[in-house]
């Protein structure tokens, strides 16, 4: 099926990590000409553009957290391109360590909300400010299922994505439609969000190679296998294409295998004498 993604102009952030390369990858087997942004691991993104050339990537170093700098971010992409017709919101970060929130320092609290949330709305205050004038484009966020089902350790983390999956996406999508308002030929501006689970990426391997936190974190799922980026580049495309998903807005897509949650006890920790 032709997803009608050729020569549209897809900024990714965050195209240095795991999934921000298998979405611009996908993109790029599309046909879209791509603006890959990365920030310390400026040499992983120049590499993934040399692997990619025929997408004509721009690559953009940017601090996200700071207006000035995703300023410039689209203003490069516009002065290359003309337009930005996809943002995919992908950057963020995540703390390795489990830090319950009653030990959670504020200086952590208030780094991640700057990394996942404050990041993002900047990134989409500028391209919805592109969408006002060339009245057409389309956005996806990258959220996670601590979002939706909260994640022990990381409540700094699953706050902010939750407020991208819900409140910010509920929000931007009523926002954006009247920026870019539908016509005979064209859907209109949208706006959706993904939910990846566990994916295999650099940041999440070291704990994947624990066999016990496999077996807890697929405990719950379906199909319990962990995610690919590719799963989450396939989803991307598919919301990004205003051919394939034209009728789909601030809608939110879990793509983690039926996940229903997180298992919480271990066997041994349940007093079966209380029950």
């Amino acid at each position: 099926m032709n997803s009608k993604l050729k020569d549209q102009v897809v900024l990714v952030t965050g195209a240095s990590g795991g999934i921000g390369a298998a979405v611009a990858k996908a993109f790029a087997a599309e046909g879209a000409r791509l603006v890959l942004h990365a920030n310390r691991h400026l040499a992983r993104a120049e590499k993934l553009a040399r692997e990619i050339p025929g997408a004509q990537p721009l690559v953009v170093r940017a601090n996200l957290t700071r207006e000035g700098e995703v300023k410039k971010l689209f203003s490069a992409a516009a002065k290359k391109f003309g337009r930005v017709d996809v943002l995919i919101a992908n950057a963020g970060s995540w703390e390795t360590r489990d830090v319950p929130l009653h030990k959670m320092s504020l200086k952590q609290w208030d780094a991640t909300l700057a990394c996942v949330l404050t990041s993002t709305f900047l990134c989409l205050r500028e391209f919805m400010r592109l969408v006002a004038r060339q009245k057409r484009g389309n956005a996806v966020l990258i959220s996670s299922t601590a979002g939706v089902f909260g994640e022990a350790g990381h409540s700094d983390y699953a706050a902010a994505k939750a407020a991208l999956a819900y409140g910010l996406l509920k929000t931007a999508k009523n926002e954006l439609a009247r920026l870019a308002p539908h016509t005979v030929d064209y859907c209109g501006g949208r706006i959706n969000t993904i939910c990846p689970g566990w994916t295999l990426v650099p940041r999440t391997a070291p704990k994947l190679r624990d066999a016990d936190i496999v077996r807890k974190v697929t405990g719950t799922m379906s199909l319990p296998q962990i995610g690919r980026p590719e799963d989450m580049a396939n989803a991307a495309v598919f919301l990004a294409s205003d051919e394939l998903a034209r009728h789909i807005t601030g809608q939110t897509l879990v793509v983690a295998g039926g996940m229903e949650g997180r298992i919480l006890w271990r066997p041994e920790e349940i007093d079966t004498a209380i029950i």
